[in-house]
């Protein structure tokens, strides 16, 4: 059943404003029931939506097709050239200016052995080496890396020979998932050096006489920037020293026994009975 608005019966008025179309006819006939304004506006509303509709059906016509646009390479923008060594092989790169080193390596290289995983620099899984000193990728523009030599997890072992880091990391266990192993390979590579070099570190005892030596504390310390969420630390701490010094790291740790237990329950009031 349709509503024919013309038909509609007229408003009743109340006795006030009979009295004030008396005094001033030519209000008579102005406005419109509460029915009529609301259908009046949904004709509207649905005028408008349907001419919004068309406006953005004529802006993606010129587009291409979906499954086009999801394989359609991003332009580029200010475009530059950059001449760099990545593990030893010469590399020249035409890159949009605001691509990241760990983009470019994965993305452009093939190089998907440092991984993405905050993207702010926090956890240090693209953790590479430039100049042989550790780096975050993904914060390092590629435009920054002219005549620099980039040298990623793929490019540390020699031919079938495992880099000595690399092969302690698998001695200890040092990994678990092993999503952050790269990162974290690359990142004790470059502690190496760090120490080789004499860098000092916030817990070096004096700072006057370098550090040429590392600690357990000072590998805490300088690889503290590379977090490990499957918790591997104790293993990593271990591949480190031995990769460092030549030794196999102490244990640190040990299966308590029955009379131990007992005896911290009751230092902390759990008794047993």
């Amino acid at each position: 059943m349709t509503h024919d608005v013309e038909n509609e019966s007229a408003p009743q008025l109340s006795a006030d404003e009979a009295a004030l179309l008396r005094e001033m006819p030519e209000l008579d006939g102005v406005g419109q029931s509460r029915r009529t304004f609301m259908i009046t506006s949904a004709v509207g509303s649905l005028g408008l939506f349907a001419s919004n509709l068309l406006a953005k059906e004529a802006a993606l016509a010129d587009l291409p097709l979906a499954a086009d646009a999801v394989s359609a390479p991003v332009k580029a923008q200010n475009v530059v050239k950059v001449a760099l060594q990545i593990n030893g092989a010469p590399q020249t790169l035409e890159l949009d200016s605001r691509v990241v080193l760990l983009d470019a390596l994965r993305e452009r290289l093939g190089l998907t052995g440092s991984k993405k995983g905050c993207d702010q620099g926090q956890c240090g899984a693209c953790t590479v080496l430039v100049d042989g000193q550790r780096v975050l990728s993904c914060l390092t523009l590629t435009a920054t890396l002219e005549g620099r030599e980039v040298t990623t997890i793929e490019g540390l072992a020699q031919n079938d020979q495992l880099h000595p880091v690399q092969a302690a990391f698998i001695k200890h266990d040092a990994f678990q998932c092993g999503y952050c192993t790269p990162g974290q390979i690359c990142s004790a590579v470059g502690v190496l050096g760090e120490a080789r070099r004499g860098d000092v570190s916030h817990v070096t005892a004096d700072v006057r006489k370098g550090n040429a030596s590392l600690s357990d504390d000072e590998i805490r310390e300088r690889m503290s920037g590379n977090i490990c969420r499957c918790g591997a630390y104790p293993g990593i701490v271990a591949a480190v020293q031995e990769a460092h010094s030549g030794r196999q790291s102490a244990q640190t740790w040990g299966f308590a026994t029955e009379t131990q237990l007992a005896s911290v329950r009751k230092e902390d009031g759990h008794e047993t009975v």
